[in-house]
């Protein structure tokens, strides 16, 4: 049995559905309200703040999942997720349960350095200080060999469907809906991101490969673009120029003195005013026949659905 632990998001949707073709048709999905994607899997509704429902959710699973998300609330997530994760560590060292802690890269610096699994933590804000700690926790696991575990690190997403991402939502976003472009702080600083598809197969990859745990990987990216860059290839797919705007700084400083959303972005915006570089050589030598998705091809699929 695979367990997924937050099965709605895009990452644990797409999760399911590469762990189904490819590695197992025995899949549970857990959520507070979990849906069913194959007619085989298994649904368990848990609140991961609840000891005993993470127990249950988590019995009986031979690898686990950490795909939870919370909504970007910094108060929640200082309350909540380093309950979850005690509670998922703790259930997962009774059933003796493998874990893929699929993790993001707030706690990095946030500078033009490039961006290395080794790389120290610099958490700047409330959101980049937990999911430091939430790092932490599973690599204090793995150097102490208490916990099978493993780290799977993705920058900011792009990608169908539900993805959320800054990216997504001001940019691909409006160009289907015939909205205007809007591009975060700057658009010549270079941007990795990720399609949420490869993280998702990539971690699936990696879950299933016994070698590969009690390290920490980069999920695999394609080369880092420009905003301006990346609008000129959905130029071209959509045959025409596109209009865009460039938010600052002190307008998003604005914003946030009048919008909750807005003021729980302020801790990321730094990063898009410089080069965000993220190397996933690691991943791409030890695993060279995995397909990463370009540009070109993921940009295509986002606006000729």
């Amino acid at each position: 049995m695979q367990t997924i632990l937050g099965s709605n998001g895009q990452i644990g949707h797409e999760l399911a559905k590469e762990l189904y073709e490819n590695y197992t048709k025995e899949i549970r999905l857990v959520s507070r309200k979990p849906q069913k994607i194959h007619d085989s899997d298994e649904l368990v509704s848990a609140d991961l703040l609840d000891f005993n429902e993470t127990n249950n959710a988590i019995s009986g699973s031979d690898i686990v999942y950490f795909t939870v998300g919370l909504p970007m609330d910094s108060e929640m997530w200082m309350k909540q997720f380093s309950k979850i994760l005690d509670n998922v560590i703790e259930a997962c060292k009774i059933h003796q349960s493998k874990l893929v802690f699929f993790d993001n890269t707030y706690m990095y610096p946030k500078t033009s350095a490039i961006q290395y699994e080794n790389t120290i933590f610099s958490p700047s804000g409330k959101k980049s200080l937990v999911r430091a700690q939430l790092a932490d926790k599973i690599i204090k696991e793995m150097e102490a060999n208490e916990l099978k575990s493993v780290v799977c690190r993705a920058p900011e997403f792009y990608g169908p469907e539900k993805t959320q991402s800054i990216t997504n939502t001001m940019i691909f976003s409006n160009i289907k809906a015939k909205r205007k472009l809007k591009i975060p702080i700057s658009d010549s600083t270079l941007r990795t991101l990720i399609w949420t598809p490869d993280a998702s197969r990539a971690m699936a990859l990696i879950g299933n490969t016994d070698d590969a745990y009690g390290q920490t990987w980069h999920l695999p990216c394609d080369r880092s673009l420009t905003y301006k860059e990346m609008i000129n290839i959905a130029d071209k797919i959509e045959n025409e120029k596109l209009s865009y705007s460039i938010i600052k700084l002190w307008k998003f400083k604005v914003g946030s003195l009048f919008n909750k959303n807005a003021k729980e972005l302020l801790e990321l915006l730094p990063r898009y005013e410089v080069d965000n570089l993220f190397n996933s050589d690691k991943f791409k030598k030890r695993f060279p026949s995995f397909p990463v998705t370009s540009f070109e091809s993921g940009i295509r699929q986002i606006l000729v659905k």
